[in-house]
């Protein structure tokens, strides 16, 4: 089966190598221009996915829009039976989705109809969630609402992050797209409609999304840190100075909200009705650090007030 395979980062680089890995033919890889990075924004830095292609010495595309008349053209030269997407950050446009002989799949981190959207790992996370998966759907013109073909569960462990939970589901989504399109060649898929009435959505996280907000209560600042965790950070002030929080859990105490509790190896912080128990941190223009080293070096001290 011939593919051309769109992603830009590290978490669409196990499927594009398991697709590598079982045989199939990638006619090319579609990815994000480089970065410009550095002060002078003058080195580039390629996206994981061109980097894991260029490995295994497959062609490279970089449009700026995937729609112009001349990549859609090039797409068409390519003449893929299938078109493979899985986190490449540009909506497509029914023109290209039209191409492949037998349309585009989309690998997505949720089982859809559920979180639809750009943040479905962080938002499984911050709501609570006690399961997600990953879904192996046919692309619409819809954001994220085409037929599922293929759909794995996982249950969500209390205490992951963000960025574990992120690699699970990658490695996850590319043992499923693997086993879809085996299926797929065979003509034994079964596209099965998204049910509307269930659906939920994940927006893009936004920097107000990702501040603390200590009324909330001990659980909500918990998944906070939790499912924002490498980044963006959640985040809150001390003094009027920025930092970020990492790894809390469920503690002892109450009090004004956002006052600290106490201080040892780590620090306690009152949270709604409740506390919460902080172990990481990472001050503005500092490295990240356990909470014991913060305490050491005098960074906070009971009766402070996080805002």
């Amino acid at each position: 089966m011939r593919v051309v395979f769109f992603g830009t980062p590290e978490f669409a680089v196990p499927s594009l190598e398991a697709l590598l890995g079982e045989g199939f033919d990638v006619a090319a890889v579609v990815t994000r221009p480089d970065k410009p990075q550095g002060r002078s924004r003058s080195t580039l830095v390629p996206s994981p996915v061109k980097a894991a292609a260029l490995e295994e010495d497959v062609p490279v595309l970089q449009p700026e829009r995937p729609s112009t008349p001349e990549f859609l053209e090039e797409i068409r030269r390519l003449a893929p039976d299938v078109g493979v997407v899985v986190a490449y950050g540009h909506l497509l446009k029914p023109e290209l989705l039209a191409i492949p002989k037998r349309g585009m799949v989309n690998v997505h981190p949720s089982l859809l109809p559920e979180l639809r959207g750009a943040a479905p790992v962080e938002w499984a996370i911050l709501r609570g969630l006690e399961n997600t998966g990953v879904t192996i759907m046919q692309m619409t013109a819809g954001l994220d609402s085409g037929p599922i073909l293929l759909q794995l569960p996982h249950r969500i462990p209390n205490d992951v992050t963000r960025g574990e939970l992120s690699v699970h589901l990658a490695e996850m989504g590319a043992q499923a797209l693997v086993e879809a399109l085996a299926l797929m060649e065979q003509d034994m898929l079964r596209p099965v409609p998204q049910e509307e009435t269930r659906a939920t959505y994940a927006p893009k996280i936004t920097r107000e999304t990702a501040r603390i907000r200590w009324d909330a209560g001990p659980d909500a600042v918990m998944r906070a840190t939790l499912g924002l965790d490498p980044k963006p950070g959640a985040w809150t002030t001390l003094d009027g100075q920025e930092i970020k929080l990492f790894h809390a859990h469920v503690g002892e105490g109450s009090g004004t909200p956002g006052t600290v509790l106490r201080t040892d190896d780590q620090f306690v912080v009152a949270a709604g009705a409740g506390a919460v128990v902080v172990e990481e941190v990472q001050p503005t223009g500092k490295s990240r650090m356990t909470a014991a080293e913060w305490i050491r070096g005098r960074g906070v001290a009971v009766g402070q007030q996080f805002v």
